[in-house]
């Protein structure tokens, strides 16, 4: 599969892009987070999934060094990494935090 990261997070709304495995149980656990997040902001989010075993170079290229990894892009920049597991609330608001930045 040709990805065009590139394109994908050069997008003027948000980006939140999970580096995930198959393998991997918290990414699987996330999962079901991760849609509710994307009902909740429906039209001012998008959320692309990138598994880092079909994008290896990609994962290296944007030091991906442990799965999951939840990256959000705007117009191409990146305005917040975590690796790991992570709640709700807690990306609901590195979300929000990321909006009110942009608004500026």
């Amino acid at each position: 599969m040709m990805l065009d990261f590139e394109t994908l997070i050069s997008a003027d709304r948000l980006t939140l892009v999970d580096f995930h495995a198959t393998w991997c149980a918290p990414c699987r656990a996330m999962m079901p987070m991760l849609d509710e997040v994307q009902a909740e902001f429906s039209d001012r989010l998008r959320i692309e999934k990138i598994d880092v075993d079909e994008h290896t170079t990609l994962a290296v290229q944007q030091r991906v060094m442990g799965v999951p990894t939840l990256i959000l892009f705007r117009k191409g920049r990146e305005l917040w990494r975590h690796a790991g597991t992570l709640g709700k609330e807690s990306l609901l608001q590195a979300i929000r935090t990321a909006e009110e930045a942009a608004s500026e």
